[in-house]
């Protein structure tokens, strides 16, 4: 089956974009699409699918994302921009309610971090320390700046969900190594953590947060929309940041603009990037994807996200 697609990326996360509204698949076949297009082996390659679904009454449009091993999202921020920029241009708007999974979110088209680079503000939460929604079995309800048992060492976490479920650690420097093999165990999916979990190690900067991911169904990543958003909360919370105070979050893949209220809300402000688009080949039966044909470049935007990543390698 061949899918036409924009390879696009939020704060250097990208994806494989289909707009799906007139495409009638089953999940079990849209997840064999994301193995195959969101293979890094492959040609297209990727940190998931994304899918622009139909709207309904109450929503201009949906969106659902599949992590490059298949499984199914919550949310997944970064990519949610880049899906809102197809619906706005899909449908000539600039501020729609986006229906996800298991929540509704705000967009807006925003101005330009900087020249040329097209940016989305999303409103997303509220932001949850229930962690039995989780599910996350450690016989208590919250989890805030505390270490958890089954994870190695000692470390203390925060539990956030937005609605993705996160891990949050505040530390001086970021161990990839420590990072990766907490995210290993959780990717493990113990019996007390059977849906898994995001985690993230934080450095707090002048101005800001860096956050350095591992994404469940994904690994390390550059970035991590939903991350970012868990972690600027946690920040407030443990008073590293304010409240209704914007704040510059870094990562790998570049930055986003965040600000946290006191309810468990989260503003980010990010780029939309397109790099190309084309179309490819998809064998569902086993998940392989071949035949690409590229048929656009956006350079310009390319370029212009290019100066803007500059300024996030300086803060690493």
């Amino acid at each position: 089956m061949r899918f036409a697609f924009v390879k696009c990326h939020g704060s250097g996360n990208d994806f494989p974009m289909i707009d799906a509204r007139a495409i009638d698949l089953p999940d079990v076949a849209w997840a064999q699409v994301a193995r195959a297009l969101a293979d890094r082996r492959g040609p297209v390659g990727g940190d998931g699918l994304l899918l622009l679904t139909a709207g309904d009454a109450r929503h201009d449009f949906g969106f659902r994302m599949f992590n490059s091993d298949g499984s199914e999202a919550e949310t997944c921020l970064n990519g949610l921009r880049c899906v809102a920029r197809a619906g706005f241009e899909a449908l000539g708007l600039d501020h729609a309610h986006v229906h996800l999974k298991t929540s509704v979110v705000e967009v807006t088209r925003d101005p330009d971090l900087a020249p040329g680079v097209v940016t989305v503000r999303e409103l997303a939460g509220p932001a949850s320390l229930d962690i039995a929604d989780w599910p996350m079995a450690i016989d208590r309800h919250q989890n805030v700046q505390m270490a958890i048992p089954g994870l190695p060492g000692a470390r203390p976490f925060t539990a956030v969900s937005i609605p993705n479920p996160h891990l949050i650690a505040f530390v001086d420097a970021v161990d990839e190594q420590e990072l990766v093999a907490v995210g290993q165990v959780c990717e493990s999916a113990p019996d007390w953590l059977p849906n898994r979990a995001n985690v993230s190690f934080v450095e707090t900067r002048p101005g800001g947060l860096f956050v350095r991911t591992f994404e469940r169904g994904v690994g390390l990543t550059d970035s991590c929309g939903s991350a970012m958003a868990a972690s600027t909360f946690a920040a407030c919370l443990t008073e590293r940041a304010r409240f209704d105070t914007e704040i510059t979050v870094w990562n790998a893949g570049g930055l986003i603009r965040a600000c946290a209220d006191p309810d468990g809300m989260v503003r980010l402000s990010g780029n939309a990037t397109y790099e190309w688009e084309g179309s490819a080949d998809v064998d569902l039966d086993r998940a392989l994807a071949g035949e690409l044909v590229v048929t656009r470049h956006f350079n310009d935007e390319i370029a212009a996200w290019a100066r803007i990543a500059e300024e996030a390698i300086a803060v690493r």
